[in-house]
């Protein structure tokens, strides 16, 4: 492990509830800070003041923000986990049309509780290994079954299926960071169903 990762770590797994809650406290108050002021303005006392704890005890928990930052990312990449396996435990649809409207809309639901804090993790955040490689192995995971998908849909036109599934999950993943965290806002169930549209008559057309 790098000097960098272990900037990176938690300094302690919280095994009562009380810890559990003051860890948390940490978190949402990073959140709202990092939002407010940005990365370079959210301060570890800022941090500590609106959690209404010492400074001594966030430390306890992080040895710095960029601690904290990467949990709050990890965090992210776990909730947008989760959500795909519920979709795949529910079963997918028939139509390719609403198998990515399921995705695109798994993403959608990822990102609106906090739009300007994903700006700064887009941004911002610190690159440790560890946290590209889970990076990495989440978006593998979806691209390998995204090729699965489209070598056995008989809706799919693409010629080369790993590049078609490596394009729709980096167009949908960085299309919703940056439509989502813009400032001016925009509306959800357009941009779903645009989303929708564009991937739907990519894989579909077969270059008609």
């Amino acid at each position: 492990m790098t000097t960098g990762d272990r900037r990176l770590r938690a300094r302690k797994e919280p095994r009562q509830l009380r810890a559990e809650r003051t860890r948390e406290r940490i978190l949402t108050s990073a959140a709202h800070i990092f939002t407010e002021h940005g990365y370079a303005g959210g301060t570890t006392n800022r941090i500590a003041e609106h959690a209404r704890i010492s400074i001594g005890s966030l430390y306890q928990y992080y040895p710095n923000k960029d601690a904290i930052l990467a949990e709050l990312i990890s965090r992210h990449l776990d909730v947008g986990a989760a959500a795909v396996q519920r979709l795949l435990a529910g079963g997918l649809p028939t139509s390719l049309e609403d198998i990515m409207r399921g995705f695109v809309r798994a993403a959608l639901e990822n990102h609106l509780d906090d739009p300007q804090l994903l700006r700064v993790i887009a941004e911002e955040a610190p690159r440790s290994r560890e946290l590209l490689n889970r990076v990495e192995g989440y978006e593998r995971e979806r691209v390998d079954f995204l090729r699965d998908l489209l070598e056995r849909h008989p809706e799919s036109r693409v010629a080369d299926t790993r590049t078609a599934a490596r394009l729709v999950t980096t167009t949908m993943e960085l299309v919703v960071h940056k439509m989502i965290a813009a400032p001016d806002p925009v509306d959800v169930v357009s941009l779903e169903n645009e989303m929708v549209a564009m991937l739907t008559r990519y894989l579909t057309a077969g270059g008609e």
